[in-house]
């Protein structure tokens, strides 16, 4: 050995029992935020966690209620929803690309409705209208639909309430 290397780190994983690791990691994943299995299947893959290890761990996580993609995608719904003020299809996407599963995926966005939906769009468009006052009608509108679109709404319902709010602001009334 040369005395001017350092020795190399021991890793304590190597010799640990592979059910204890997997545990650790997925403990540790979930203390950082919430998850999906699928999540953290993919965690465990990566960490060159045996498959039937890694199942037999996400299972007693499960049947713990530890790992709950139900409760998880409700929450990330509600979650995008105030925060970004995103629509069902960008949810939608957001939840499958996560690996929830798609009946989990319908439900949690049952409860949205079309009407909660134009509801949030017209909030958004009204907050985003603020910045662009001055712009012309079609500056605005094209911005407008670009941040709805991005959002997950469909254009339809994005040039409806584009359409009325600038209908509606007071720049763009007619004398």
């Amino acid at each position: 050995m040369n005395p001017s290397q350092p020795a190399p780190e021991p890793d304590p994983d190597r010799d640990a029992d592979p059910e204890a690791v997997a545990r650790q990691i997925v403990l540790r994943q979930l203390t950082m935020a919430p998850r999906s299995r699928a999540q953290l299947e993919e965690k465990l893959r990566a960490r060159q966690c045996p498959d039937d290890v890694a199942a037999a761990v996400l299972d007693r996580f499960t049947e713990l209620g530890l790992i709950d993609d139900q409760a998880y995608a409700e929450t990330l719904v509600r979650s995008r929803r105030e925060t970004k003020g995103l629509a069902r299809r960008a949810l939608a996407h957001e939840l499958r690309r996560k690996g929830v599963a798609d009946d989990i995926v319908d439900d949690s966005l049952s409860e949205i409705d079309s009407a909660d939906e134009a509801e949030q769009a017209r909030r958004l468009v009204d907050k985003r209208l603020r910045a662009l006052h001055g712009l012309a009608p079609d500056v605005q509108t094209r911005r407008l639909a670009g941040m709805l679109a991005r959002k997950g709404y469909s254009s339809g319902l994005a040039y409806r309430v584009i359409r009325e709010a600038l209908a509606e602001s007071p720049e763009h009334r007619r004398d």
